[in-house]
Order: structure tokens, then C-alpha cells, then sequence
């Protein structure tokens, strides 16, 4: 069996059989498992190799890209300001921002960003992967812009720009970057190693992720005006991309947050423990509550899946079976990586890996792991 690293508390010591059976069968390359309970860590393990060809193995200290993982580490960075009493999720965007007011976006509220409603889920053609890394072009791009459907009638997942959305309200705000801002205000008081824009210095221990295999149906059929389309090609930056500097040095708070399970439980921890974790309070029960106002309930037309969005985090419904009934604050990233929040058992899991699957948010891995956590 794969030898797999770290520290399990004795009930959760299947997760160390579950990631070394995966390592073992191929389904993983390398990867990290955590669980923290009442602001606790329980579980911090990990194993197998941090490169597709297993030359290098998988450290205690290897990061990797989280792809769409990273917006809760967004979602929560807005979480602060509206404890601090900055931001209102009922107040309209260009009330922080406004040049959003442009082509009738004037009456979308933040709201509508955090829970995908927004109507403004990708940026209009013609727009490439490199004037996403360009702050100010690519926010001055979406400020122009026009919503694609009716702002707050369902949701259709803000893919790549949601980060930059929200983002910018909190530099609006604060006048800080939204990197720059969850680093200093949240990842550095938690000693949590969690980077939206990495620096150089820490690209050594980086595991690039390993693409998924390809999609398996046409996109040429489908509606080339369609929401779908126009979101996932605007831009389409493949899995490879996020191995350059560009991509890593970017701030691009939907999808090119760096970590590892560790720090993103340990993140996560800070909602699902009221808002204290080790002595670091950033939000009140009050704040946390917010999460859970219900902001679309059905199929998406971006992911064609149902899901129920509520301030930025997914919350508990029929899109996830394998989880009990209760208050969840959950979601994941292109290819496998994910976080679960329990509000009622003050338990957060995360899992993180560089063997992309096919999915775009998890697979059998993180949910059989999840499984395991949460059927108690």
C-alpha cells in the first residue's frame, strides 16, 4: 500500500486507508487530506508524488493549484468587510464601483456576484487568458460590459471572473488587492499557507497539476451565444496554463489559489468554528449567517447542474446526496480539489490533489473522503 504522511486522530483513520487506496490505483498521483473539528486540526495527511512522472514525493509543504477552490478563500475576504460593517451584500456594486453602472448593470447588487446571479459570468469577446492577469484592463473590461440575462433570475457560475468581480469592491473598499488583502488580514494571522498570487520565491514547491482528460461531448453543438459557451470561452485557458509564472504571480481569486488541504481547512475552520480560530476571531455568529441566505436553487445554466448558491458558498441540497442533513457551506475546483464547511458540527474537510479528473467540481475521491468524515 502507498505510505501515506501526517497525523489522524484513531476515528479517522480510514481517510489514510482511502488516499493510500487511491495513490495505489492511479486515481491519485499525489495529494492532501484535512479535517479540523471545534477549530482543531484531527486530520492533516498526505502522500504519494508532487510530479505526473514520480520522481519527487509529495511533501508536508507542497502546494498546488486549487482551481475554483479559491473562492471561498474570496468569499471570505468579503465575509470580513461586511463583519466590519464596509461592505452590504444588499448594496448596489457601483455604490463601491462605479463604472459597473455601465450598460445597465446599474442596479446589480453584491449580492448577485457572490451567488453567481449577477448576469455577468465571463468576460465578452474577444478577451485572452493574458488580459485576465492585467487588473485593471480586465475589471475595466467587465465594467463595460452587459449582463447576459436577468441580474438575480438564477444563477449561471461565474467560472473564471468572480474573483475579480468581488475582488474588486474589497480594492474599492480597502484600496488592497484582494491578494494582498486575504493574505495580511486572514492566511498570515492563521499561519496558513494559502497564496492568491504566489510569489517566486515559493514556485519549488509547487505540484503542477495533471490535466484532466478531455471533455467528452461536442462543444460545436451547443449554442455558440449561449450563456454556457460564452462563459467557459471567455477566456479557456487549458489545466497547462497554470504551470507558467504568469498564471501563478496573477491575482485571479476564481481559480489560481495555491495551497494544501492543511491550510484550507484550517482557512475554512475560521466558519465553521463561529468565526474564532487559535485565538483569531474575524467573524461573528451574525456574519456567518449570512452565508446561508439562499441565493438561486436550481439548474445552472453554466454547470447544467442543480445547485443552490447562497452568499458565495454552495449550500446543502439535492446537488450533494452523500452528505447528511444539516447546515453546509461547501464547494470545489475544476478537477477534484474541495472544501466542506459544518456549521452545526464545527467541522471543516478539505481535500486537495494534482491528478485533475473530468469533473468540474469533485469526484468519487473527495466525496468517498467526505463520506467517511461526515457520516458520523
Amino acid at each position: 500500500m502507498a505510505e501515506i504522511h501526517g497525523t489522524s486522530a484513531p476515528e479517522y483513520s480510514k481517510l489514510g486507508e482511502l488516499l493510500s487506496s487511491t495513490v495505489d490505483s492511479g486515481k491519485d498521483v499525489g495529494a492532501s487530506v484535512s479535517v479540523t473539528v471545534d477549530g482543531e486540526t484531527v486530520v492533516d495527511i498526505w502522500g504519494g508524488w508532487a510530479d505526473e512522472a514520480k520522481t519527487t514525493p509529495w511533501s508536508e509543504n507542497t502546494i498546488v493549484n486549487v482551481w475554483s477552490t479559491t473562492k471561498t478563500m474570496t468569499f471570505l475576504s468579503a465575509l470580513v468587510l461586511a463583519e466590519r460593517g464596509t461592505l452590504n451584500f444588499h448594496e448596489k456594486v457601483a455604490t463601491y464601483w462605479p463604472e459597473f453602472a455601465q450598460n445597465g448593470k446599474g442596479d446589480i447588487e453584491v449580492r448577485h456576484l457572490m451567488g453567481h446571479t449577477s448576469g455577468v459570468s465571463a468576460w465578452e469577446q474577444p478577451v485572452t487568458t493574458e488580459d485576465i492577469y492585467d487588473w485593471e484592463k480586465s475589471t475595466s473590461m467587465l465594467a463595460a460590459q452587459a449582463p447576459w440575462w436577468t441580474p438575480g433570475e438564477g444563477s449561471g457560475y461565474h467560472a473564471l471572473n468572480q474573483g475579480h468581480l468581488i475582488g474588486e469592491v474589497i480594492r474599492r473598499i480597502d484600496g488592497r488587492m484582494l491578494g494582498d488583502f486575504f493574505a495580511e488580514e486572514i492566511a498570515r494571522p492563521l499561519g496558513a499557507d494559502f497564496h492568491i498570487g504566489l510569489d517566486p520565491t515559493e514556485f519549488g514547491r509547487v505540484s503542477n497539476v495533471i490535466p484532466p482528460p478531455p471533455l467528452d461531448f461536442d462543444l460545436a453543438a451547443l449554442d455558440p451565444n449561449g450563456v454556457l459557451i460564452k462563459t467557459f470561452t471567455g477566456p479557456a485557458p487549458g489545466a497547462e496554463e497554470s504551470w507558467t509564472p504568469e498564471w501563478r504571480q496573477a491575482c485571479i481569486g476564481a481559480a489560481n489559489g495555491h495551497g494544501n488541504a492543511r491550510s484550507v481547512a484550517r482557512i475554512q475552520a475560521i466558519v465553521a468554528n463561529g468565526g474564532t480560530v487559535d485565538g483569531v476571531s474575524l467573524l461573528s455568529a451574525e456574519t456567518i449567517q449570512m452565508i446561508f441566505e439562499e441565493q438561486a436553487h436550481g439548474v445552472d445554466q453554466v454547470l447544467g447542474l442543480p445547485v443552490r448558491f447562497g452568499m458565495g458558498y454552495a449550500l446543502h441540497s439535492e446537488a450533494v446526496p452523500y452528505l447528511p442533513e444539516g447546515n453546509y457551506a461547501y464547494w470545489g475546483g475544476w478537477g477534484g480539489s474541495s472544501i466542506i464547511v459544518d456549521i452545526d458540527r464545527k467541522i471543516s474537510f478539505a481535500y486537495v490533489m494534482n491528478r485533475m479528473d473530468e469533473g468540474l467540481l469533485g469526484d468519487t475521491r473527495g466525496i468517498n473522503l467526505a463520506q467517511e468524515v461526515f457520516k458520523r
